[in-house]
């Protein structure tokens, strides 16, 4: 069974920092697509970042100069460096991989962010 299981979530100031972190295991993780959503309360999950399959990383105008998105393939993980974080940054972080015929999602981490 697949398991991507997130971590670094928590409780910061508006200004803070957090490194989210998705370790993957039982895929071949340098064959997915590996990204970061999240979810806030009453509002649709949203893509925040995500490596392309040309390995290029998008991200939503929102977190744009503020989160990275990065990837160690020799350690199943990927991660999103989420710097200068803001109220409106509180969710739940949800990590995702994706190849041409399946998709998983982990169970999310809480990011809070304080004003």
């Amino acid at each position: 069974q697949v398991l991507l299981a997130e971590s670094g979530g928590g409780l910061v100031q508006a200004g803070g920092s957090l490194r989210l972190s998705c370790g993957a295991s039982r895929i071949i993780f340098n064959t997915y697509v590996m990204g970061w959503y999240r979810q806030a309360p009453g509002k649709q999950r949203e893509l925040v970042a995500t490596f392309t399959t040309s390995r290029s990383t998008n991200y939503v105008d929102s977190v744009k100069g503020r989160f990275t998105l990065s990837r160690d393939n020799a350690k199943n993980t990927v991660y999103l460096q989420m710097n200068g974080l803001k109220p409106e940054d509180t969710a739940v972080y949800y990590c995702k991989a994706e190849s041409g015929v399946a998709t998983y999602w982990g169970q999310g981490t809480q990011v809070t962010v304080s004003s």
